[in-house]
């Protein structure tokens, strides 16, 4: 097969939704910090939602983007978290998916701790082909040829064979 046709794994971006300031979200950064071996990032509200008691700019979530190895690792704990299963309608159609973890403590060695709590947090996995950036460069940017793009099918075949995940049809 072409090198350059192969998938591989640009990012995974990990997300621990709070809601609020706080302990709480000091507690989801110690457990993605522990999780994933680097420093997370906090997001912030976008808008003030009074029914929610959020206010604009204040940090509700904690995420981090990994590459590369990092990436690799994570995914293949996280995909056993998730019980090695994902669904057709988790992938898109350029070929990322996205799947949930409902409980921290699935990860191998985390262990429940009454004073942080639970905490789910959402996985998100981008997928490329060798030669994509130069659809994103800034200088001689180009269009992307058509065999260059991942489909969905391309993508639930990769994730099946290279993680040993069953893809289960939409239920």
């Amino acid at each position: 097969m072409n090198v350059m046709l192969e998938p591989r794994i640009d990012k995974v971006v990990v997300h621990v939704g709070v809601g609020e300031s706080g302990q709480r979200l000091v507690n989801a950064e110690s457990i993605l910090r522990e999780i994933t071996h680097q420093e997370p990032v906090r997001s912030i509200a976008k808008k003030t939602l009074p029914t929610f008691s959020i206010k604009k700019k204040e940090p509700i979530g904690t995420k981090l983007t990994l590459r590369g190895k990092a990436a690799e690792d994570f995914l293949i704990l996280a995909l056993k978290a998730a019980g090695n299963t994902l669904r057709v309608s988790q992938f898109d159609r350029l070929g990322n998916f996205s799947f949930g973890i409902e409980e921290h403590t699935d990860f191998p060695g985390m262990k429940y701790d009454p004073d942080i709590g639970i905490f789910g947090m959402d996985v998100s996995v981008a997928l490329k082909r060798a030669g994509y950036r130069i659809s994103q460069r800034r200088v001689a940017m180009r269009k992307l040829p058509a065999r260059q793009r991942l489909s969905k099918e391309e993508t639930t075949k990769f994730i099946a064979a290279k993680f040993g995940v069953e893809i289960l049809e939409a239920a």
